[in-house]
C-alpha cells in the first residue's frame, strides 16, 4: 500500500530532485501508519528531521504536492462513463496547538481553517481522487457580520467556493469529453449563480444539489395575494407520485436505524431570480421531491428537494438522481478518514504553512485508504497483488489463516476480510463489508508483519558467516 501511494507523486516538481525524492519518502512513511504522529511514523530522528525540513521549505506548497495526484485522478476519471464530483466544506480545528499565522473559525477563540474539497467518485462510490479545493479562514473582525456580507458581490463571499466548484466540474468535463461529470453538493450550495452559469455553458457539467431556498416560479399565486408568486416546492408536491421506495436508513447521532418508506415526485420548473437580483435571467431545471411517509415526526424524517440538470423522464432516471445524491455521503466519510484515521488536527508544527504542507500529504493518504476500502466492494475479483506486495498478503495470510500459502494470490474479496480482521472486522454473514476505520487500523499491523516476513520469513535467504 505504501509503495503504491508513491505513484500518486509521480512527476512531482518541487524545484529540486532531492525535494522530489524526499516527498516520496515522506508520504510512504506517513501512509504506513496514518494514525501515528509525524515522529512515530518517521521512526528515527534523521527521517523525522528530513520531513520537518520538507514541510518548512519555501519551495514546497500544498498545490505542488497535490498536482501529480490531480493528474492521476484525471486519468482515472477518463476510464469511467460517469463520474460524480462531490464538493463540501469541513473545518480543521487547531485551537489546542495553534500554529503561527492561523486564522479563526466561527469564534475568536477557535483557531484553524476551512477546507473545501472536490472529490471525484464513481456512481458505485469508488473514490477516484481529489481534483481540487480551497482553504479559507476568518479574521476576528469579520465574525458576526454575515448580514453585511450578503450585500457583497458573489466573488467576495465565502459562498463563491460553490460556484468555483461547479466551474471546476465544467472544466473537468471539457478535459474528459467521454465522461459525464455531475457536480453534487448539499443545500449550502443552493445559489442562483450556479444555475445561471449552467445556462450559459450548455453541454458542460451537470449539477445536482439539495435545495435550501424555496424559490418562486414566474407565475403569480392569486389565492395568496396579488404580489405573491407560486413556490417550486408547492408545485412539485401537488404533482403525482412517480416512485415509491422503502430504504434502510443507517443510524446517526440524531436517529436510530430504521426502514423508511419514501414517495418521490419529479417536475421540470422555471424559476425567477431572487428579488434583490432581478436583473438575472430566469432558469429552468428539474426538481425531485423525496418525502418520508409515516415517519416518526421527530425531526429526522427524510425530506429532500433535489435540484438537477439530469433527466427525470423515467422511474429509472428519478432513482438515479436520488442515488447520485445519496452518494454525496462519501465526502463525509473522506473527511472522517482525514480527521480520525489520519488525525490531521493533531499535527503540531510551528507555522500554518508547514501544517498545510503536511496536511496535503494526508489528503492523498486519506483518499488512498478510502480507495482501497471501496475497491474491494466494486472489483472483489481483482487479484490482491494489484495493490498489495507479496510480503504483505503472504504474511497476513499466514498470520490469520495459519495455513500454507495458496498456489495463486487470493482476490481482493478473499483477502480484505483477512486483512481487516487485524483491525477488528468479524466477517459475520450479516455484517456489511469492512469500512475504512478497520482498514486503517489493520494497515499498521500488516506493515509489521510484512517487515518481519522480508527479514525473517521463509523466503528470506539464509546468510552464513
Amino acid at each position: 500500500m505504501c509503495e503504491g501511494i508513491a505513484e500518486e507523486l509521480e512527476g512531482i516538481d518541487l524545484g529540486d530532485k532531492r525535494l522530489n525524492a524526499r516527498s516520496v519518502s515522506v508520504i510512504e512513511l506517513l501512509a504506513a501508519d496514518p494514525e501515528a504522529s509525524i515522529n512515530a511514523a518517521c521512526g528515527d530522528w534523521g527521517d523525522t528531521l528530513a520531513a520537518y525540513r520538507l514541510f518548512d521549505n519555501p519551495s514546497v506548497e500544498p498545490q505542488k504536492i497535490l498536482q501529480p495526484h490531480l493528474k492521476k485522478t484525471q486519468q482515472r476519471i477518463q476510464q469511467h462513463p460517469v463520474v460524480l464530483l462531490i464538493q463540501d466544506t469541513t473545518e480543521f480545528d487547531f485551537s489546542r496547538h495553534a500554529p503561527q499565522g492561523v486564522g479563526c473559525l466561527d469564534a475568536d477563540y477557535r483557531f484553524g481553517f476551512y477546507d473545501h474539497t472536490y472529490l471525484a467518485i464513481t456512481p458505485d462510490r469508488l473514490p477516484l481522487g481529489v481534483v481540487g479545493g480551497e482553504q479559507f479562514d476568518r479574521s476576528p473582525e469579520s465574525l458576526g457580520k454575515a448580514r453585511q456580507r450578503k450585500t457583497l458581490p458573489i466573488e467576495q463571499k465565502e459562498s463563491f467556493r460553490w460556484l468555483t466548484g461547479y466551474r471546476q466540474a465544467t472544466q473537468l468535463a471539457s478535459s474528459c469529453p467521454t465522461t459525464q461529470i455531475v457536480s453534487v453538493a448539499d443545500s449550502e450550495s443552493d445559489i442562483y449563480d450556479i444555475f445561471v452559469e449552467a445556462r450559459q455553458h450548455a453541454g458542460g457539467a451537470d449539477f445536482l444539489l439539495r435545495a435550501k431556498e424555496d424559490r418562486s416560479t414566474p407565475e403569480r399565486n392569486p389565492a395568496a395575494g396579488p404580489a405573491v408568486y407560486c413556490k417550486v416546492r408547492d408545485e412539485v408536491r401537488n404533482s403525482e407520485v412517480r416512485v415509491r421506495r422503502t430504504i434502510d436508513l443507517p443510524p446517526t447521532p440524531k436517529r436510530k436505524a430504521r426502514q423508511a418508506e419514501l414517495e418521490m415526485r419529479a417536475l421540470r420548473v422555471t424559476v425567477k431570480p431572487p428579488h434583490a437580483r432581478s436583473h438575472l435571467p430566469t432558469v429552468a431545471y428539474q426538481v425531485v421531491l423525496v418525502e418520508e411517509v409515516n415517519g416518526p415526526q421527530d425531526g429526522t424524517d427524510v425530506g429532500w428537494l433535489l435540484i438537477t440538470s439530469l433527466p427525470i423522464d423515467s422511474v429509472e432516471d428519478i432513482l438515479r438522481v436520488v442515488d447520485y445524491y445519496v452518494a454525496r455521503w462519501m465526502i463525509e466519510v473522506y473527511f472522517r478518514v482525514l480527521k480520525t484515521g489520519c488525525r490531521v488536527e493533531r499535527i503540531q508544527l510551528e507555522t500554518l504553512s508547514r501544517v498545510k504542507n503536511c496536511w496535503a500529504f494526508y489528503k492523498i493518504i486519506a483518499w488512498r485508504i478510502l480507495y482501497l476500502t471501496y475497491l474491494n466492494r466494486t472489483t472483489p475479483e481483482l487479484p490482491c497483488t494489484a495493490v498489495f506486495d507479496d510480503c504483505e498478503w503472504k504474511s497476513v495470510w499466514k498470520v490469520t489463516k495459519k495455513m500454507p500459502l495458496p498456489e495463486k494470490p487470493p482476490t481482493l474479496g478473499q483477502f480484505m476480510p483477512l486483512l481487516t480482521s487485524l483491525g477488528g472486522y468479524n466477517n459475520r454473514p450479516s455484517e456489511p463489508p469492512p469500512g475504512p476505520q478497520v482498514f486503517w487500523t489493520a494497515l499498521r499491523r500488516m506493515l509489521d508483519f510484512a517487515i518481519a516476513w522480508v527479514n525473517f520469513g521463509p523466503e528470506t535467504p539464509v546468510v552464513y558467516k
